[in-house]
């Protein structure tokens, strides 16, 4: 059981962030979102500007490290981990 729910708390993990990467829609909404959450400005115009998948885009570093699950507990999302213990 374990093993199931960390997958899932994996999986929600990733389809939390792309979700977020949605929402910001336009390169100047992503590049300012990267920018707040403390991403440098050139790599923030890079990934602000890519045109990969938003499932390719959430489970990239950059969303990894930037919106980490530490964050995503701060902004009110429960991991099931949490929660299982």
């Amino acid at each position: 059981m374990a093993k199931f729910v960390r997958r899932t708390d994996e999986w929600l993990g990733r389809r939390i962030r792309q979700i977020y990467w949605k929402q910001w829609m336009k390169v100047r909404t992503k590049f300012a979102a990267l920018r707040k959450l403390g991403v440098d400005d050139k790599v923030a115009w890079k990934w602000g500007n890519t045109r990969k998948s938003y499932r390719y885009t959430a489970n990239s570093w950059i969303l990894s490290t930037s919106l980490p699950n530490d964050r995503l507990r701060e902004l009110g999302w429960t991991c099931l981990g949490d929660v299982y213990k």
